[in-house]
């Protein structure tokens, strides 16, 4: 992906403690700050996501589109009939 500069004043505390991290984990702060935004960004969108399907579960809720109880115990059940396989350990060496 190619890769574009984007100028970005900090506050000087800000900036300190950017370096600080950057030194810590022996990486560029650009490199800090670039993980630091899209973690940010992945966070806020997955928080927007689970907002909307709250605010749309309350809003259909007891509705016509609420969930289909039938379905809902059938899933339930499945769920508990389903035998997932026991950890096996490694032979010895």
């Amino acid at each position: 992906m190619p890769m574009r500069n984007f100028r970005l004043r900090l506050a000087e505390p800000l900036l300190r403690h950017l370096r600080e991290a950057a030194e810590r984990t022996n990486q560029p702060a650009t490199t800090v700050a670039r993980y630091a935004i899209e973690t940010w960004l992945r966070q806020t969108e997955k928080a927007m996501v689970r907002k909307a399907i709250a605010g749309y579960a309350a809003d259909v809720a007891g509705s016509r589109d609420d969930i289909d109880e039938v379905l809902e115990s059938a899933a339930v059940e499945a769920s508990r009939e389903t035998r997932w396989p026991a950890k096996t350990r490694r032979p010895p060496a």
